[in-house]
């Protein structure tokens, strides 16, 4: 019986997270600002597309190869310092965007194993042996 009814609230508490909230956003990128938008991929609109390898190209301009993670496509080429800078902030907020996620996820799941303790203690299901 305290078994089901844990089921049951684990289950509620699944329910209550919203998968939406941690899918990748989609807008749709013209070519024209495909180029200026380096973290949206131009195959997919994905905007999950991260370097894999960048360098100088001379004193103002940066090398950097593209991946989509969501398409496989790869691609990059020559850009300037502004567009560089827009894409290292586009980076940044991403990286927050996760580890929110992750914050959230991992307070989510320390609740719901708080709970499932809290009622088995309360059901003496746990005993000094389970130590």
């Amino acid at each position: 019986m305290a078994e089901e009814q844990t089921t049951k609230r684990n289950q509620a508490s699944l329910d209550s997270i919203d998968a939406s909230h941690f899918a990748p956003p989609r807008r749709a990128a013209s070519s024209a600002n495909t180029a200026e938008a380096l973290h949206v991929c131009p195959a997919c609109t994905s905007e999950l597309v991260f370097p894999t390898d960048w360098a100088p190209a001379d004193r103002t301009r940066w090398s950097v190869e593209l991946r989509c993670p969501d398409c496989e496509w790869v691609g990059g080429g020559i850009y300037t310092q502004q567009v560089v800078d827009r894409f290292d902030e586009a980076l940044d907020a991403g990286t927050e965007q996760l580890l929110d996620d992750l914050t959230t996820l991992a307070r989510t799941n320390m609740e719901e194993q708080l709970e499932r303790f809290t009622t088995a203690l309360w059901a003496d299901d746990i005993l000094p042996e389970d130590f």
